[in-house]
């Protein structure tokens, strides 16, 4: 069977030889990885909320409090994710995480009680928002060099899509068979979805097909040509950068996640029915689509710490726009912005690990990254619902928050450098 599925992947790339790059074949894949994480990511959580909380009889605090523990409980395995990632491959490690996705989501469906909750919680945020987004941006950075920012924000659209599909998929499978059958559905869906194409479709990276980064072939004899370079996590953490890069993916990470959970729950607080706050998804989905391949081009053609405080400061922009909402036109132009957001922070996900450390190490480098910033996204909910729940309102808490956004601006621009060793675009620096 392993000899067939080899058969026919070789097959594929030699039907694209000539053609075009395959690495843009990889891209898409990713893209379907990026939207098949979609039943651990917040936007679906959000339209969840409701339901589950009557159904277990349940707070939100409790609710946003279980996703918080299990959230920062389940990023302690990341930086072991990333090493495993090192190890074997993201092909191989997405295959198994995609499958432990769909049982996590029937695990998730049967939950009986806050205990059960936050032990779904942790699986769904480990396997999707965690190990499926990291594998996906490191596959597609090891075959894309000159134009990783562009490939980048064209999977970044897969997410995209998950925005525009996943609270309406799941709003409409709860209204017809309730959350718990919607949960098992949304499983089923990742593995029919995503196991035959990473079975018959990736390579993880150019070299294992005899082409260079970015597409150029390896000549006979070239072998220094299939080393990949770039410093190792030891090396990473004795550099600014590192620390810098962490803080700030804590930051967009915490409240890109307070945008998302919270969303529905603000918005009908203001005056919004919740179908309207949860199609305001669709909104922000559209606007990340249409502009995320010209932030792409932005992150390949400007220097890196501008463009990573535009996002910062579009953040703190959305945090304060939330607040201001009382009806959907309201609604729309807050959408709008968060959609500006996302389309920079999912382009972003992927870029500045292999861009400040290179590729040879980047399991291990964006493991821990991704720790930190999953630790961000876990924090972040708490001070919110605690004012939802006692002031019946989060717009003081939220315009706090954009305050920190402001800062890690400020000292993106003043302190970010590329470390000495580590190859980078021209430009960029």
């Amino acid at each position: 069977m392993l000899l067939l599925i080899n058969q026919f992947r070789e097959k594929i790339v030699g039907s694209a030889s000539g053609n075009f790059y395959y690495g843009w074949a990889i891209v898409a894949v990713a893209g379907l990885c990026m939207f098949s994480s979609g039943p651990g990511q917040s936007h679906t959580f959000s339209v969840f909320v409701e339901p589950i909380s009557d159904s277990l009889g349940l707070s939100k605090r409790a609710i946003a409090t279980a996703y918080a523990v299990a959230t920062l409980a389940a990023s302690f395995l990341l930086p072991k994710a990333g090493r495993l990632l090192d190890r074997f491959g993201p092909r191989t490690t997405l295959l198994t995480v995609t499958t432990a996705l769909g049982f996590a989501c029937m695990f998730f469906g049967a939950a009986a009680n806050v205990i059960w909750l936050a032990f779904g919680f942790a699986a769904l945020r480990f396997i999707g928002q965690g190990s499926i987004m990291m594998c996906s941006a490191n596959l597609v950075s090891q075959w894309f060099l000159s134009k990783r920012g562009f490939a980048m924000s064209l999977m970044g659209l897969g997410f995209a899509a998950s925005m525009a599909i996943h609270p309406q998929l799941g709003e409409y499978l709860i209204a017809q068979f309730g959350w718990r059958t919607a949960w098992m559905a949304l499983g089923l869906l990742t593995w029919v979805t995503m196991i035959p194409v990473l079975l018959f479709l990736v390579y993880d990276k150019p070299e294992s097909i005899g082409l260079r980064i970015d597409g150029e072939k390896i000549q006979a004899g070239d072998e220094g040509a299939q080393v990949l370079t770039g410093l190792t996590l030891a090396e990473a953490k004795k550099e600014t950068a590192f620390y810098i890069l962490c803080g700030v993916w804590f930051v967009v990470g915490g409240l890109i996640t307070v945008l998302h959970f919270f969303q529905v729950s603000v918005l009908t607080s203001q005056g919004l029915e919740s179908a309207e706050a949860a199609r305001l998804f669709s909104v922000s989905a559209l606007t990340a689509a249409i502009t995320m391949p010209f932030i792409g081009r932005i992150y390949d053609t400007f220097r890196t710490r501008y463009v990573i405080a535009t996002e910062m400061i579009l953040v703190a922009i959305a945090m304060i726009a939330m607040t201001l909402v009382t009806n959907f036109t309201g609604g729309v132009i807050y959408a709008i912005i968060f959609g500006l957001c996302n389309a920079f922070m999912l382009t972003m996900f992927g870029y500045i690990w292999p861009r400040y450390f290179g590729r040879a190490h980047l399991g291990s480098i964006q493991g821990l990254g991704q720790m930190v910033g999953v630790i961000g996204a876990s924090l972040a909910p708490i001070p919110v619902g605690h004012a939802i729940d006692v002031f019946g309102s989060g717009s003081q808490v939220l315009r706090v928050l954009a305050v920190l956004a402001v800062v890690t601006a400020v000292v993106a621009i003043v302190k970010l450098r590329t470390p000495e060793g580590v190859e980078t675009a021209a430009g960029l620096e």
